[in-house]
């Protein structure tokens, strides 16, 4: 991996000329971000989030941390957070930004440690990659949750972005899950190798939890197809 993306996200804390990075799916065209998105505070934060940071309690860990905002608002409330992503880069902005733990692993990895509040946001399932690797992540978190624990976690159904076939339904290509998406990131002239990136609509986050022995509730929903979820034992 190049880190391209947290590359752009410590250039940003560092004032290291920032440029947007450039997004592409294997569905939808090149598209421009800002990486001072990423930065934004609670005011700024979509409903979804601000609601999943207001149900955070005890023992937070965030997973896919990206620049640490969501993080750095709980740090600042007093809760016990860890903040965690693959990106070495993306920690390194958290440290400058004064976030207490902060680290690079991937959750996978996170051994004898157990949590109150799991956080996965900005599309939380997109770390799953694929549909099939979905019940190898929700064990996982399962085995890191505390009794009365909780996973947040949010996604979007991007059904929308199918075209109507003739008969009012939508032209889905029919190898594999809809959802399962390759990304590739672009910045300052430098492309990532594509990485698979999972969407996963509301029934088949919950038809995957109750299969994994984990409550599925529906929090809320967003304006845009997209949903907060709360996971329990």
């Amino acid at each position: 991996m190049k880190d391209l993306f947290g590359k752009a996200i410590l250039d940003f804390q560092t004032n290291n000329s920032p440029e947007d990075l450039i997004t592409e799916t294997n569905i939808s065209e090149a598209d421009d971000m800002s990486v001072d998105y990423l930065f934004r505070n609670y005011q700024d934060m979509p409903k979804l989030e601000k609601k999943a940071l207001q149900l955070a309690k005890g023992k937070i860990l965030d997973v896919g941390c990206g620049a640490g905002s969501h993080s750095l608002y709980l740090q600042e409330k007093g809760f016990e957070v860890t903040a965690i992503d693959i990106s070495a880069n993306a920690v390194k902005a958290c440290q400058l930004r004064g976030l207490s733990k902060a680290k690079v692993q991937n959750v996978l990895e996170v051994e004898n440690e157990k949590f109150d509040t799991i956080l996965l946001l900005m599309n939380g399932t997109g770390i799953f990659g694929t549909l099939a690797e979905t019940s190898n992540y929700l064990l996982k978190l399962k085995s890191l949750l505390n009794p009365n624990g909780q996973i947040l976690i949010d996604s979007s159904d991007i059904i929308y972005m199918f075209d109507d076939d003739e008969d009012g339904g939508k032209w889905i290509p029919g190898d594999g899950y809809y959802g399962e998406l390759t990304f590739t990131v672009s910045y300052k002239g430098e492309t990532e190798e594509p990485f698979p990136w999972l969407y996963l609509d509301y029934n088949t986050l919950q038809n995957a939890a109750h299969a994994n022995g984990l409550e599925c509730e529906l929090v809320t929903e967003g304006k845009h197809f997209d949903y907060l979820a709360k996971l329990t034992l």
